[in-house]
């Protein structure tokens, strides 16, 4: 059997932490499994790394920035093999160009291309436990990227598909996937097993215990998933194409405050408008998220769209530079102060009126919406950012979560 075991950041924090994990790897080795172990950068080293680079250059380049973070899951790596090897275990420590593993050339938000297999398979046949930087690659160019933050579980689940891993396991700082973030909602309950596109969705909105490229790639290659803590032996929670329970009506609840909200106003009512206006945010990699357009008055029209922090003054300055000439809008507007609070659960696909009890709960906490925006098992709002945890309380209790 082989198993692919992926430890974030807090697991790794300090040297006591690392010895557990080291212990808990042992014991699925001595029970005759091949064990490959992902990690992340140890604790809050990434934000050190962050911090050191604005220090000597408030705006360095891309590629610079993933050449010093890569160091951080190689310091990980090599300090759990070391722990392996004084517990008398052998295990063996790679980079991703050591591995190699294969991506665009998009410094800081990478995708995986492919992976080989070779040298890890040679590895695992002599016995070793294999340990492996997370959140990195290589490019064409032969240069580290990496893979966006959260990237460590994508690069878990691209090697349990490459490998053909009986088991990928994710571990972390909490005991699985809640109804809502404990912090934020503290009566949130962890569900036993969550589906791909129940999971995908949470993700996507805010939940921060997966990384939602990771889902995909689950559901895509069928590997399935289990979350659970590093700090105890509880179940977690499984990630699957089906779920064996009957469909909740709502699986959970999702907070989201990297959030900024733009209004594009008084554009020309007429083809081609929106497409102008959203090809020049694409030609620039900005996601953009919840959109909504105006009725048309006096010939005029305004959208509304969100995108995340870190994109905004990437935005601004695009929808600046061509506000006055092809765009022709007569004004745009930014608000930072607001957030995302979402519903996910696939069994809203054949109940109607869950929207309207969302609303309903919100209208009772006093929570004004400003946009929606839904699919067939998500319902999302745009609201004032410190009306989130209020919100998400309420919502939590209206479906009973």
């Amino acid at each position: 059997m082989l198993v692919v075991k992926k430890f974030g950041g807090t697991s790794v924090a300090n040297k006591e932490r690392i010895f557990n994990v080291a212990k808990r790897c042992i014991e699925e080795y001595k029970k005759g499994n091949q064990v490959v172990v992902v990690l992340s950068a140890m604790g809050k080293q990434t934000d050190v790394l962050l911090d050191m680079a604005k220090d000597i250059n408030p705006k360095p380049s891309r590629r610079e920035m993933d050449m010093l973070l890569t160091t951080g899951e190689q310091t990980s790596v090599a300090l759990m093999a070391m722990a392996m090897d004084s517990l008398g275990v052998p295990a063996v420590s790679l980079n991703a160009f050591q591995v190699a593993m294969h991506t665009t050339a998009d410094y800081s938000n990478a995708r995986l291309k492919k992976i080989d297999t070779e040298r890890i398979q040679y590895e695992l046949d002599n016995r070793r436990i294999v340990i492996i930087t997370g959140f990195q690659g290589i490019n064409k160019f032969d240069d580290y990227t990496t893979l966006g933050r959260g990237g460590s579980d994508t690069t878990a689940v691209a090697l349990a598909a490459a490998l053909h891993a009986d088991a990928c396991e994710i571990y972390t700082d909490v005991d699985g996937v809640f109804t809502a973030d404990p912090r934020v909602v503290p009566n949130a309950r962890k569900l036993e097993e969550i589906t791909y596109d129940e999971m995908l969705e949470m993700a996507s909105l805010g939940a921060g215990v997966l990384h939602n490229r990771s889902v995909e790639m689950a559901k895509k290659y069928g590997v399935q998933l289990v979350v659970r803590s590093s700090l105890n032996t509880s179940e977690g929670t499984v990630v699957k194409e089906e779920s064996k329970m009957e469909k909740m009506l709502v699986s959970g609840v999702a907070t989201d405050k990297n959030v900024v909200q733009f209004a594009v106003k008084g554009l020309e009512n007429k083809p081609g408008v929106a497409f102008k206006l959203f090809q020049h945010l694409a030609n620039h990699n900005v996601n953009v998220d919840m959109i909504l357009q105006s009725v048309e008055h006096g010939g005029t029209q305004d959208i509304v769209f969100t995108v995340t922090q870190d994109s905004a003054d990437e935005a601004l300055n695009i929808l600046e530079r061509h506000g006055n000439s092809s765009l022709k809008c007569d004004e745009i507007t930014v608000t930072k102060e607001v957030s995302k609070v979402s519903i996910v659960g696939a069994g809203m696909m054949s109940n109607a009126g869950v929207a309207a009890k969302m609303f309903e709960a919100l209208y009772d906490a006093g929570v004004n919406i400003r946009q929606i925006s839904t699919s067939e098992i998500r319902v999302t709002v745009l609201i004032d950012e410190k009306y989130t945890n209020q919100a998400a309380q309420a919502v939590h209790d209206a479906f009973a979560l």
